[in-house]
């Protein structure tokens, strides 16, 4: 297959600032993981360099092999008790507004790691009080009891990416299904919780199969949509088809807005924790 040229608004500038250095520090010394690094994330600079980083917590080895994704993938070490300690000593030492975690998923423990991501978020909260506090979870195999684990310590926001639509869904995620996914999204909207999900275009979909997903997610009650290009993080990934022009991202924004988002961040460059604190800011007026 022919490679898609990179244009031109992809083309980003990684600068550093005594921001960006310190935010480092923090990660590198209390030996912690963040998407924003194991992903490739294409605003690291930017948010690294603002204070702000997407926590991973279970470790940094997925027992998934997502083709598009750029986490390693493997056999994991055993979880990190202190983990969720470590991890709400660092939104003090950042002085976080806003908290946003992530995690590999962990098929090879019996609770798929729920427990630790409820005891992560229950630190977090101990020693940062005023913190609000998004988490963007895997879909623990659909398994309703190990959800509402997550649902019950009580985070602002849930959000599980849908990723792609549902014809691709298949050919680049390795284990999860887009109907379990929409299962996962519902819990958390009929919680009660502000239930959010965020995809990526450019693996080939249509703008029809983009507005049937926006109808599914709508009707299971998500609120939140984040739209973004898929970048290939290596040969051995996924590759892209097309790369979404502006223009249609805007539509996107408009179309989602229009079929009762309360917001839809859908640019190129937007990844699901991408303004996250703005999320949870404005949907806290609705």
């Amino acid at each position: 297959m022919e490679r898609v040229r990179k244009p031109e608004w992809l083309k980003i500038s990684i600068g550093a600032n005594e921001r960006y250095a310190e935010t480092k520090r923090i990660v590198d010394t209390h030996c912690l993981h963040t998407i924003c690094s194991s992903g490739r994330c294409p605003n690291l600079g930017e948010c690294w360099g603002k204070g702000t980083a997407t926590f991973m917590i279970g470790g940094e080895i997925c027992t998934r092999s997502c083709k598009f994704c750029n986490t390693k993938t493997g056999r994991p070490l055993p979880l990190d008790g202190e983990e969720p300690r470590r991890v709400a000593e660092s939104v003090a030492l950042m002085k976080l507004s806003h908290a946003v975690v992530t995690s590999v998923d962990r098929d090879d423990l019996p609770d798929l790691g729920a427990a630790h991501w409820a005891q992560t978020i229950h630190e977090i909260k101990r020693l940062n009080p005023d913190t609000t506090i998004e988490v963007l979870i895997p879909d623990f195999q659909g398994r309703k009891e190990l959800v509402e684990q997550v649902i019950e310590a009580r985070p602002d926001i849930i959000s599980h990416n849908l990723e792609t639509v549902r014809r691709i869904s298949p050919l680049v995620r390795s284990r999860a299904r887009y109907e379990t996914s929409l299962e996962v999204i519902r819990q958390i909207a009929e919680s009660g919780t502000t239930a959010k999900s965020g995809i990526m275009v450019g693996l080939g979909e249509t703008t029809a199969e983009v507005e049937e997903l926006m109808d599914d997610l709508r009707a299971v009650g998500c609120q939140i949509l984040t739209i973004g290009q898929y970048l290939q993080p290596s040969h051995r990934h996924y590759p892209v088809a097309e790369y979404v022009t502006p223009e249609q991202f805007a539509a996107y924004k408009q179309t989602g807005l229009a079929k009762g988002f309360s917001q839809v961040e859908s640019a190129p460059l937007v990844r699901s924790s991408y303004h996250a604190e703005k999320h949870v800011r404005r949907n806290s007026e609705f």
